[in-house]
């Protein structure tokens, strides 16, 4: 793929800049990821203090998903037309002010409103915050590192955003999920100043490509969170899947025809990119997945509360980040896939010991080291496969590139949402149906045989996805080593690539 030779605009700060520019892209994200998890505590209090039925109370949750996954692509494209920097700080006031509106909120459907515009906003800034590194940050160990702590503040806010939740939700109030974004938003949008804008590029909005594109992305994303609650064979469910079939293949067809289309699809011709993109899919379904069910394992099998479960999340950050350290040191002397590969086995055996988890198993011994095995694997490939994706892009589609490795890692984290708790579901029925619900008349009641069944049950479901799941790493691991061919690192710029 042709791309026009530049200088990073990068390379105009100093180090100082370079540290501030971190800071707000960095801080920008963590606060984006901390709203995928931060509001899962609070629907409980919503409920009781708003009268919301049990039917519409997931769409608080799943109204952002599906507005940031579905408008990622749109987002970044917007960002390539008039302006990263632009475009990231529109999209920081947009979420500035859907938290207030939130936090606000005096019924349901104020708050889905809130939760969804809440998605726009991160829809246009996640993809131009990591655009903006490329845009920021020289070839070379200065990127390298500054998508290190990318990655890094990625993990952060999935923990960070179930334990903030929890200690918001205990002592302020649930409204203070949403306004506890309105000052960190704020210092964000003065900081963002020190970015460096880049070239604004030419060239119009592609509407129907754009419509057509969000359709599919929503769909296909309401299709997998829809099976999750429903099941794979469902009405609905299948509806869904066949709607986002038929918009993906429309949408492929004006892109193809298209004189300014929103996604080129000379993207994909590079087979490292697409590579990437695919063990992007598997990293979000793994992380997503494995956070998901070994919350629940440690709260309905050890009976951990629900702080004490964020708190024994923590491995999970520090695997993330020190992985992602290492492998950004890692790829300026090796090739991409030899760092990816092995952090991928190391995801799947640590799925794996999982995947061996008893009724009686201890969190010291069991729990914590597989946990960081997995984390560390995973933040090893997803600096890798980030830099990859998003390397030697032209300047006038980076911000596309990004929006497509986001949107990869949000498909992928719904995917393994769904997939992950079909699976236990299925296998726990298999052993005993409704194991959560005899879980709970155990306890109230005192009968410590059911309490025995339905730990045993859920345990077995458990372990049973976790066996799953190390498979589907294996399969990652191997799509990395096999498609991502290339032997150029990430220690400098090559002549004919882009920023």
């Amino acid at each position: 793929m042709s791309s026009v030779q530049m200088d990073p605009p990068g390379t105009t700060l100093g180090s100082r800049g370079l540290g501030l520019s971190l800071l707000v892209i960095a801080t920008a994200q963590l606060m984006l990821v901390l709203d995928d998890t931060i509001a899962n505590i609070a629907p409980p209090s919503i409920q009781r203090e708003l009268a919301v039925s049990a039917t519409t109370l997931p769409w608080i949750i799943n109204a952002y998903i599906l507005v940031f996954g579905g408008l990622l692509l749109f987002g970044g494209r917007v960002g390539d037309l008039f302006g990263r920097r632009r475009v990231f700080r529109a999209g920081l006031g947009v979420f500035i002010f859907a938290s207030l509106f939130g936090g606000l909120g005096l019924n349901a459907e104020m708050l889905i409103g809130a939760r969804a515009l809440q998605g726009l906003g991160a829809a246009l800034t996640a993809p131009n915050a990591l655009a903006l590194i490329a845009t920021n940050f020289p070839v070379g160990k200065s990127r390298n590192s500054a998508m290190a702590v990318y990655g890094a503040m990625s993990a952060l806010g999935i923990t960070i955003g179930v334990l903030l939740g929890g200690v918001l939700t205990g002592t302020l109030g649930w409204r203070w999920v949403f306004f506890i974004n309105i000052p960190i938003g704020l210092v964000v949008l003065a900081g963002s100043r020190v970015l460096a804008e880049g070239e604004r590029n030419t060239g119009k909005l592609d509407t129907p490509g754009a419509i057509t594109g969000t359709g599919a992305v929503v769909a296909l994303t309401y299709g997998i969170t829809h099976a999750a609650e429903h099941g794979w064979g469902n009405a609905v469910t299948l509806g869904s899947f066949g709607t986002a079939l038929v918009l993906t293949l429309l949408f492929l067809v004006l892109q193809m025809r298209g004189t300014s289309p929103m996604l080129p699809l000379g993207l994909f011709q590079d087979r490292n990119r697409w590579g990437s993109y695919a063990t992007m899919l598997f990293v979000g379904a793994g992380l997503m997945g494995t956070f998901y069910l070994l919350a629940l394992y440690l709260q309905q099998v050890l009976g951990f509360d629900p702080l004490w479960a964020g708190v024994a999340s923590l491995p999970f950050s520090a695997g993330i980040i020190l992985g992602a350290g290492i492998s950004s040191k890692l790829v300026e002397r090796l090739a991409p896939r030899l760092v990816a590969g092995p952090g991928l086995l190391l995801g799947a055996l640590g799925m794996l010991w999982l995947s061996t988890l008893a009724v009686d198993s201890t969190y010291a011994a069991h729990v914590m080291p597989a946990l960081f095995l997995i984390s560390f694997g995973l933040g090893m490939a997803a600096v890798v496969t980030t830099l990859t994706a998003v390397h030697g892009v032209a300047e006038d589609q980076a911000g596309v590139a990004s929006a497509l490795v986001n949107m990869a890692q949000q498909i992928g984290a719904a995917l393994g949402l769904a997939v992950f708790t079909t699976l236990a579901v299925s296998a726990t029925n298999r052993q005993m149906p409704d194991a959560p619900g005899a879980l709970l008349e155990g306890i109230a009641r005192g009968e410590a045989a059911v309490i025995s069944s339905a730990a045993r049950a859920l345990t077995y479901g458990y372990t049973m996805a976790f066996l799953v799941g190390a498979g589907l790493l294996l399969l990652a691991a191997i799509i990395a080593v096999v498609a991502v061919t290339t032997r150029r690192t990430q220690g400098t710029a090559v002549p004919g690539d882009g920023a």
